[in-house]
């Protein structure tokens, strides 16, 4: 079966069973192997895409409920031609703040959607923002003082450095 998604701004037509997880669509089917599939039960947020603007799991999302919607992925950040990161995760770089990288394109995506719905988030909505989305190596601390930085130095998540 056939189900058309807007991927990272472009219309796909994927051949894929309806009820295949989306996060395994984009993977196999997109080649887009930023999002990461980890603990499959919507537990952890290594899979976190933004539907139509909003943080969604996408290891728990049937394929066929993103048909006819937006998907943004991690690769959707940067500027892959380019090479130019988006300034989230030039600051999440500058403060060290990843380690294994597992977690990471979930925790991007939800403060990415953070970002975009009020540009000056305070330390507890990033806190609250991060809240889904497990991390095993980093304490979390690097991670919401990059976001502050974004803050302190009036950019937003989405615009490229």
């Amino acid at each position: 079966m056939t189900v058309e998604i807007e991927v990272n701004g472009e219309v796909r037509r994927l051949s894929a069973d309806p009820m295949t997880p989306l996060a395994e669509v984009l993977r196999t089917e997109c080649f887009l192997t930023g999002t990461k599939i980890a603990c499959a039960e919507g537990f952890c947020g290594a899979c976190t895409v933004l539907l139509d603007g909003a943080p969604a799991m996408s290891c728990l999302l049937p394929a066929g409920l993103a048909a006819g919607r937006s998907v943004r992925t991690v690769e959707s950040l940067a500027d892959a031609a380019g090479g130019t990161l988006s300034p989230l995760q030039a600051a999440m770089e500058g403060h060290d703040a990843v380690q294994c990288g597992m977690c990471f394109p979930g925790i991007l995506m939800n403060l990415t959607a953070l970002f975009e719905n009020g540009p000056a988030p305070d330390r507890d909505a990033i806190r609250e923002a991060l809240d889904g989305n497990v991390c095993r190596c980093t304490g979390y601390e690097r991670i919401v003082e990059a976001a502050l930085s974004l803050v302190a130095d009036g950019r937003s998540a989405e615009a490229k450095a």
